[in-house]
């Protein structure tokens, strides 16, 4: 093993570290996710914007995962369709609130969402957590503090008011970004390689299910968890969760 690939597991072990260290606040911000689910209503989750849409694909329909989990999977910042195009549209000012529309979110007030973007900036962040307070849902917010408070307050990526999406959602997990998100350096090579964030924003977010699992099973409530499709018997173990929840998570179908 080289000294890069050990510095590059040494920085993602000590990210994670810090991530437990926000176990206090992840733990508060499980209940009302766990609360959601106990009445039996889909907890919303969406990355506004390219690499950041991985962590909402990471809790649908995933193996030990909740079932009512609605992933808000927009085709206009999604990867697929063109890496420039979905950094383009996520400093969109607007976008983001025809999305919700689209996806249904925000049609009753104590909706949960959690807004998942390492760097927490970009106008479809903003703009996502602003129009879910005035539908009164309640936001949790997977983001790094460090890098917002770092990033220049006039760099384009910036939503117009200059906000933060840290400072703005309800319940605040910090991922603890690396400010620049690669941190391997290479002899000779100008830019920095061995990126962050999707370990940040993933490993948060499954320590946030992870804690929703537990509170439920405290309020006596059997989580709804999927077993591996993969496993014998899991399509059987699955079948009575997709019957329940296709109807009503757009991409479960």
């Amino acid at each position: 093993m080289n000294a890069e690939a050990i510095f590059y597991r040494n920085t993602l072990v000590e990210i994670m570290d810090k991530i437990l260290g926000e176990i206090e606040t992840i733990q508060k911000s499980s209940r009302v996710v766990a609360e959601s689910i106990a009445r039996e209503e889909p907890v919303h989750v969406i990355g506004p914007g390219g690499h950041s849409n991985m962590a909402a694909e990471e809790v649908l329909w995933r193996a030990g995962g909740l079932a009512p989990i609605n992933a808000i999977l927009d085709p206009g910042t999604n990867l697929i369709h063109g890496a420039k195009r979905s950094n383009l549209i996520e400093r969109t000012p607007g976008y983001a609130l025809k999305v919700l529309d689209a996806y249904r979110v925000g049609r009753k007030p104590g909706e949960v969402i959690i807004i998942v973007n390492a760097y927490g900036v970009n106008a479809m962040c903003i703009d996502t957590v602003l129009e879910a307070k005035k539908r009164k849902m309640i936001t949790i917010g997977i983001t790094s503090r460090s890098f917002a408070d770092a990033l220049p307050k006039d760099h384009p990526s910036r939503h117009p008011s200059g906000k933060n999406l840290y400072q703005e959602v309800d319940y605040f997990l910090n991922c603890h970004l690396p400010y620049g998100d690669a941190v391997v350096e290479i002899k000779g090579c100008i830019q920095k390689t061995g990126p962050t964030s999707t370990f940040c924003n993933v490993f948060t977010i499954n320590l946030l299910m992870i804690e929703t699992v537990k509170r439920l099973m405290e309020m006596r409530v059997q989580p709804p968890l999927w077993m591996s499709a993969n496993l014998p018997g899991g399509d059987e173990a699955n079948r009575s969760l997709e019957e329940k929840y296709i109807p009503r998570i757009k991409h479960l179908g």
